[in-house]
C-alpha cells in the first residue's frame, strides 16, 4: 500500500477518496463495462440510479458528500462496481479532480447531474444562504458537464440533467428553488443547441414528487404523510433509465415523469 500524495504511482493503482489511501485497481474487470457519473449517489433517486446501473453491468463513479454512506456503498458495491468520489459538487477543484479520477479508468459513456439541495419558503422568508444552498446544484451541474466534455473530448457522451417539475412552472413556496430549477432548464437548453447534431446527446429529466429524505427538513411545507404519496425513487429511476439506457438508435431528449395525484 502507497501513502497519499506519493508522486510516481504505477498505473494499477488508485486512490480511495473515502480511505485516503491507494489500492490496486484491476483495470481489466472494469474496461469491459460503460462508465457513468452519478452525483447524489448515496441517498434517494441518485442511489436509486446507481443501484440499477450496476445492476445493469455498468461501473458507476458515485459523487457524494456524505462520506459514511459512501464507505457503505463503495463496501457494498466492491471496486469492480464503483467509485466513491466524496466531496462538494460546488467545489471546481474537487470536479476537476473526481472527474480526472473517473476518466482515468476509462472513456466515460453516461453523466448523471442528480445532486441538489431544496428550500421551501415563501418569497420573503428567503435569504442569502437560501440562495446559495439552491444555486449549489447549478453550478455542480455546469462543473461536472464542462469537466466531462473535455475529458471525453466532446464525443460519446450522454448528459442527463435531473432536475424537476419546479423547472417548468411556478411555485408559490418555492420561488428560489423555482428560479434555480429553471437556471438548469436553461443549461441544458443551451447545452442542446450546442451539441446538435454530434455524438454528445443531452436530456433534460423532470421528476415529481419523489418519496425520499429529500424532504426531511421541510415537513412543515411537505407533511410526512404527503411525502409517502408521492413516487418510489426506484420506480422513478427505472423509468430514467429505461428511457436513458438502451441500444435503440434514439434520444429521448426530455422526460417528464409526473406523479399520480389521489
Amino acid at each position: 500500500m502507497f501513502a497519499a500524495g506519493t508522486e510516481a504511482m504505477p498505473e494499477s493503482y488508485r486512490f480511495d477518496t473515502v480511505k485516503g489511501d491507494w489500492f490496486r485497481q484491476d483495470r481489466e474487470v472494469v474496461m469491459d463495462k460503460r462508465i457513468a457519473i452519478v452525483t447524489g449517489s448515496a441517498l434517494g433517486l441518485g442511489y436509486e440510479l446507481t443501484r440499477q446501473l450496476i445492476e445493469r453491468g455498468w461501473f458507476v463513479c458515485g459523487v457524494d458528500f456524505n462520506a459514511a454512506k459512501q464507505q457503505e456503498l463503495a463496501e457494498a458495491f466492491g471496486p469492480d462496481r464503483y467509485r466513491a468520489l466524496t466531496g462538494d459538487i460546488s467545489d471546481e477543484a474537487f470536479v476537476k479532480a473526481a472527474v480526472a479520477e473517473a476518466a482515468s479508468i476509462g472513456h466515460i459513456d453516461l453523466l448523471i447531474n442528480n445532486a441538489g439541495q431544496p428550500s421551501f419558503k415563501v418569497p420573503t422568508a428567503y435569504e442569502a444562504a437560501d440562495v446559495d444552498k439552491c444555486l449549489k446544484g447549478l453550478k455542480g451541474m455546469i462543473l461536472f458537464s464542462v469537466e466531462t466534455l473535455k475529458a471525453d473530448g466532446e464525443r460519446d457522451l450522454k448528459i442527463a440533467n435531473v432536475m424537476s417539475t419546479a423547472a417548468t412552472r411556478g411555485n408559490a413556496n418555492e420561488s428560489v428553488y423555482c428560479a434555480t430549477k429553471w437556471g438548469e432548464r436553461g443549461y441544458t437548453e443551451s447545452l442542446k443547441a450546442a451539441y446538435k447534431g454530434t455524438s454528445v446527446k443531452i436530456v433534460g429529466v423532470c421528476p415529481g414528487g419523489i418519496d425520499t429524505e429529500f424532504y426531511r427538513d421541510s415537513h412543515d411545507y411537505v407533511s410526512e404523510e404527503k411525502q409517502h404519496t408521492f413516487m418510489s425513487p426506484a420506480d422513478c429511476a427505472n423509468v430514467i433509465l429505461f428511457n436513458l439506457v438502451n441500444d435503440a438508435n434514439l434520444t429521448v431528449s426530455d422526460i417528464l415523469i409526473e406523479r399520480n395525484y389521489v
